[in-house]
């Protein structure tokens, strides 16, 4: 029994040491290090007074004051538009500059001189009142000496001319809220006018005068419209407002003056639709787009843009627009190569609203206030 005893207790001593020594042998094995995990930073959490992303509200941006920046179109100064208007004026093919310049170059006015200087003016648009008037007033100053004397001719044409014409209008731009309103300027006239291109340069010059201004594009059935005035914004640094094609212009104008309100800017301009001045729609659309706007802010001035080449028929639409939105003021576009010039005085005459602004052409400098002289001084070539 004591062997057995003995043997048993050899046996489980080497078990142990077995057991001992094998664990003795893993230990000392190098296993490889485990990869390190990339440190995740902790997402920021926003301070307690910061909204969270989903209640963020983006900031209207404010528009800058004063002349845009630097790079954008600045047109060239009043002065320099208005003598480059005239001199193009007076090398066109005017009817009624032609009809000036008849007068003064015969040796004698005879009863046939008159006649044919009479037809001359009704055929370039100046109408039958007005002609009348001209030639009567000339005929009484110029009974004596006639045209013997060119110069004193000359003067005494210009002086009846520049009353025709009317510079006791006032011609000023209203382009200045009242309080804390904006000016708000809606522009209308038919399709094909300049109508959209005149807004565009008209933005150009009141930003070159140190003013903010808001484009709103509620010509909202001529997709292109609204892309030629976002251009035109685009170029002179000022936003445009604009819808979906065929939205409510209504909205669209409304849109713009609250978005002119809420960015503090100084004018508002409103691109209208321009279809056929003959459909009732068209005229009804215009009118709610004026009282629409007026729930904002007051309507400070409506320009007309008649192309001047059309004659009477833009005197029928003159006509037409002015029962509507009650117009302030004529834009008078293409005033050069086949237009007839007379147009300036009838239309003042049939609406009883001065020409406060002129184009001559299609270039971004071809727009300029309207002044009495210089248009005269255009037609007579001086």
């Amino acid at each position: 029994m004591t062997l057995w005893w003995i043997l048993g207790g050899v046996l489980a001593a080497l078990l142990v040491g077995g057991v001992v020594a094998g664990v003795l042998v893993s230990r000392g094995k190098q296993l490889p290090p485990a990869p390190e995990k990339p440190v995740i930073p902790a997402k920021a959490q926003p301070a307690e007074d910061e909204p969270a992303e989903a209640e963020l509200v983006e900031e209207r941006p404010r528009l800058p004051e004063g002349p845009g920046p630097i790079g954008l179109d600045s047109p060239e100064p009043a002065p320099n538009r208005l003598a480059r208007l005239r001199r193009r004026l007076a090398s066109s093919q005017n009817a009624l500059a032609r009809g000036l310049a008849d007068l003064l170059s015969v040796d004698r006015v005879d009863d046939s001189t008159w006649d044919d200087f009479e037809t001359t003016l009704i055929s370039s648009d100046l109408g039958v009142g007005p002609t009348t008037e001209l030639v009567s007033a000339l005929r009484r100053r110029l009974a004596i000496d006639g045209v013997a004397n060119p110069a004193k001719a000359k003067a005494v044409l210009r002086e009846e001319m520049i009353a025709l014409v009317d510079p006791t209008l006032d011609r000023t731009l209203h382009v200045t809220g009242e309080g804390d309103n904006p000016g708000v300027v809606m522009v209308v006239g038919v399709n094909g006018t300049g109508k959209t291109t005149t807004v565009g340069k008209l933005a150009r010059v009141l930003v070159a005068e140190g003013r903010t201004v808001l484009l709103g594009a509620a010509d909202t059935f001529r997709a292109a419209a609204a892309d030629q005035l976002q251009t035109w914004g685009e170029r002179v640094g000022v936003q445009t407002v604009r819808g979906a094609e065929a939205a409510d212009p209504a909205s669209v104008a409304y849109t713009a003056v609250k978005d002119g309100i809420d960015a503090e800017v100084g004018t508002v301009i409103i691109d209208t639709a321009g279809r056929l001045h003959t459909k009732t729609g068209l005229m009804d659309e215009l009118g709610k787009v004026k009282r629409v706007i007026e729930k904002l802010a007051p309507v400070t001035e409506v320009l007309l843009v008649l192309d001047a080449t059309t004659g009477q028929n833009g005197l029928v639409q003159a006509r037409i627009f002015a029962e509507v939105v009650d117009v302030t003021g004529i834009v008078l576009t293409k005033l050069d190569g086949s237009a007839k010039g007379g147009i300036v005085v009838q239309v003042q005459r049939e609406l009883g609203v001065p020409v406060k602004l002129i184009g001559l052409g299609e270039g971004v400098d071809d727009l300029a206030p309207f002044d009495a002289e210089q248009f005269v001084d255009g037609l007579l070539g001086e």
